[in-house]
Formats: C-alpha cells, sequence, structure tokens
C-alpha cells in the first residue's frame, strides 16, 4: 500500500536545487523549482549517473555523466543517449516536511 513518507523539510532545498535522499530502499533525485517539489529515480538509465548531481534548467535534469536530459516533474527522456524515462513520485509539503509517496 502506497504512503507518502518525510525526506526533506523545505528548509534543506533551495529553489533550483536538487539532492539525494534514501527512502525505503530507493534512491531519489528530490527537486525543488520555484517552491514546487518533484521527485524522480536519481538513477540514470543509460549508465547509472546521478541525476541529483546533474544541472537543473527550467524543468530539465542534464545527467552529468554523459548529457541525458530528463523531464524533472513527470521522468520523461527529453535527449539521448538515454531512451528510456525514470519513474516520477508524488510529492506533498506538509507544514515545511516535504513528503514522497512510496
Amino acid at each position: 500500500m502506497a504512503r507518502f513518507v518525510k525526506v526533506a523539510t523545505t528548509g534543506e532545498l533551495a529553489p533550483g536545487q536538487a539532492k539525494k535522499v534514501e527512502v525505503e530502499g530507493k534512491t531519489l533525485a528530490l527537486f525543488n523549482l520555484a517552491g514546487s517539489y518533484y521527485a524522480i529515480d536519481d538513477t540514470c538509465p543509460h549508465r547509472g549517473g546521478p541525476l541529483s548531481e546533474g544541472l537543473v534548467e527550467g524543468e530539465a535534469v542534464t545527467c552529468p555523466w554523459h548529457g541525458s536530459k530528463f523531464n524533472v516533474a513527470s521522468g520523461d527522456v527529453l535527449t539521448p543517449p538515454a531512451r528510456t524515462g525514470v519513474f516520477s513520485y508524488p510529492v506533498r509539503v506538509e507544514a515545511s516536511d516535504i513528503e514522497v509517496e512510496i
């Protein structure tokens, strides 16, 4: 059964930043885009690059290893070499707690 789990607080993630979070055996990339929060799998499907360390521009994050771009909100792949997107997770903010549905 899916449930929301606290992964960070709003004070830990400034606008335009990403953060690697571990929750229930999963490694996620958490993003703050102008006060809206998003979570996607942190591992690029091309060669395993850490998306939480990638450059964030608008709603896209670029894998730091080989340059694949992904939509932060949906996880869709935007540019190769990755051929598939990554899973995205619902996120909510309760008071100052950022929670991800697992």
